[in-house]
């Protein structure tokens, strides 16, 4: 049976089946979404805050506890939305402000603009540059020489939960 979730900050209400994710939520609506460990619980890009029902999805699995640890905008009522399975009526969930980058690219495309939402590193949810701020090539070649930023080589190396 289907059970209906509400969407903040957009004001849209969706169904799902139960115990589907809250993950195909997002998707539906068209959201900024990344999936970018193909929903294995790995990254950041569908974290969201669950502002109502928290006892109406799923327990956090192991698996994303550890990926929660690492997403420096973490709160109490943080969840994975692709780990999130729906179980009952009354989940509000709320995206995290800000776009996750997908890659370099997607940050050199913008440089010589001002960025218009917080870009945010795709696992670790890390503001990698801020609202209104500048994008230029030497922040570009900061993140390029930044261990840290080998998103691709990160999900090549782990294995599923």
């Amino acid at each position: 049976m289907a059970k209906v979730v509400h969407l903040e900050p957009i004001g849209q209400d969706s169904s799902v089946e139960t115990n589907g994710n809250l993950l195909s939520v997002l998707l539906n609506k068209d959201l900024d979404v990344l999936k970018e460990c193909g929903g294995r619980g790995m990254c950041a890009t569908c974290h969201i805050y669950v502002r109502e029902g928290m006892e109406a999805i799923s327990p956090i699995s192991r698996r994303e506890q550890r990926t929660l640890e690492v997403i420096t905008s973490c709160k109490p009522n943080s969840r994975l939305a692709c780990q999130s399975r729906v179980l009952a009526e009354g989940i509000t969930v709320e995206l995290p402000p800000g776009m996750y980058v997908n890659s370099l690219q997607d940050i050199e495309a913008l440089v010589g603009r001002r960025a218009e939402q917080p870009m945010l590193h795709p696992i670790t949810g890390q503001i990698l540059v801020e609202e209104g701020k500048l994008v230029t090539r030497s922040m570009l070649k900061q993140l390029e020489d930044s261990p840290s930023f080998k998103v691709g080589e990160f999900f090549a190396n782990t294995s599923g939960a």
